[in-house]
């Protein structure tokens, strides 16, 4: 299952990313979610993220609700 949220960037960064999704030939938001997901493995191989807890939002999310 996927997830939406929305994220704010400077507006040199959105035109790159649209330069580089057009010459890719897909929409910008899949090459932003390609590119989130590329940094978040490359952060987790270099061992700069987390372990994942029981505390996390979504599951508090659904305790309370």
């Amino acid at each position: 299952m996927s997830k939406r949220f929305t994220v704010t960037v400077p507006d040199s960064v959105f035109e790159d990313l649209e330069v580089l999704a057009d010459a890719q030939g897909r929409p910008t938001a899949n090459l932003a979610a390609f590119l989130i997901e590329i940094g978040i493995k490359e952060s987790k191989e270099r061992g700069e993220f987390p372990e994942k807890t029981n505390t996390s939002k979504a599951k508090k999310a659904k305790e309370d609700g």
